[in-house]
């Protein structure tokens, strides 16, 4: 009697279990936890622990080497006393706006201009990011010879034109200076802009700039009617991004001006650090940085819920 290798009817062979929806879901979770893990503890070690810490301090009165104590919103209502604290304000306010304001002008006209054929487009473009790669530092030292009132390259110019000797002081007169640092920013800024818009340029489709052209609009037309509602969405993100770092500018108006002349150029980090470590007073300093977070807050969900309708 030979034995059959076949199943007996009526006898099924058990059929393996496909992993279930939860099972894969549940899967899904953990491995998404276990990326997101590393970024998480960066944040929290590097980010979060000064932030809320920077908030301890806030509420205390901490001379340098001396143990806090606790004032509660003492330091916020001295700052709000303080004709200099709404001078710091007002000027951070209009540096934030004016240079953002230049960089997003200035540096949607060179993405355009950058998406044009010509010759060596690509050493254009690397030369271009200069400004964003030079440190700070060394580049606001350049820019000190440069506005300095005996060797301004500047000034050298005027006074070719016949401007009267000497030329303006560019870092000592108010307005001025602060024109300068505006000018500054924007500069070191520009290619920033420049280079991530551009990038969203050539991902717009050509296919639409010939229906349009084939419609009948014109350059101005498809600029506006293709490319800008296209590139919005990038548009605000990079406005995002830049209104946070100007906002929070600091080594560029530390070294170039000190804050000076006569706080004209003073902002809330610049301020912040004076307080803090020039006069020793950390509770107070640390009130005036958290003064930028409720603005930046507001701003932020601002415009994540405006891209969010979008």
């Amino acid at each position: 009697m030979t034995l059959s290798s076949e199943p007996i009817a009526g006898l099924a062979r058990p059929a393996r279990r496909a992993p279930s929806l939860a099972m894969r879901l549940d899967r899904e979770s953990v491995f998404s936890w276990l990326m997101m893990a590393p970024p998480l503890l960066f944040l929290a070690a590097l980010v979060g622990y000064p932030f809320f810490y920077g908030i301890l301090l806030s509420l205390q009165d901490r001379p340098v080497a001396h143990t806090g104590t606790f004032v509660g919103l003492k330091n916020f209502a001295t700052n709000f006393r303080d004709p200099i604290f709404w001078r710091v304000a007002l000027n951070t306010f209009v540096y934030t706006a004016a240079a953002t304001l230049l960089k997003m002008i200035g540096g949607l006209a060179m993405a355009v201009a950058m998406n044009q054929r010509f010759a060596l487009k690509n050493l254009v473009r690397a030369l271009l990011l200069l400004p964003f790669i030079v440190p700070t530092v060394l580049s606001t030292v350049a820019w000190m010879w440069i506005l300095d009132p005996a060797f301004s390259v500047f000034n050298w110019f005027l006074i070719a034109l016949g401007v009267p000797r000497p030329g303006p002081s560019w870092l000592g007169n108010p307005v001025l200076a602060m024109g300068s640092i505006i000018f500054i920013n924007t500069w070191r800024g520009l290619p920033f802009y420049g280079i991530t818009l551009l990038a969203g340029l050539q991902t717009v489709p050509p296919e639409l700039y010939e229906a349009a052209t084939i419609d009948g609009a014109g350059s101005w037309q498809r600029f506006r009617y293709v490319t800008l509602p296209l590139l919005q969405p990038i548009i605000l993100i990079v406005t995002l991004f830049s209104v946070i770092f100007t906002f929070a500018d600091f080594q560029l108006v530390y070294v170039l001006t000190h804050g000076g002349p006569q706080n004209a150029t003073q902002l809330f980090a610049t301020y912040a650090f004076d307080i803090a470590m020039g006069a020793g007073q950390l509770g107070l300093g640390a009130s005036v940085a958290l003064a930028m977070f409720p603005a930046l807050a507001l701003l932020i969900v601002a415009l994540t819920l405006y891209m969010r309708r979008g």
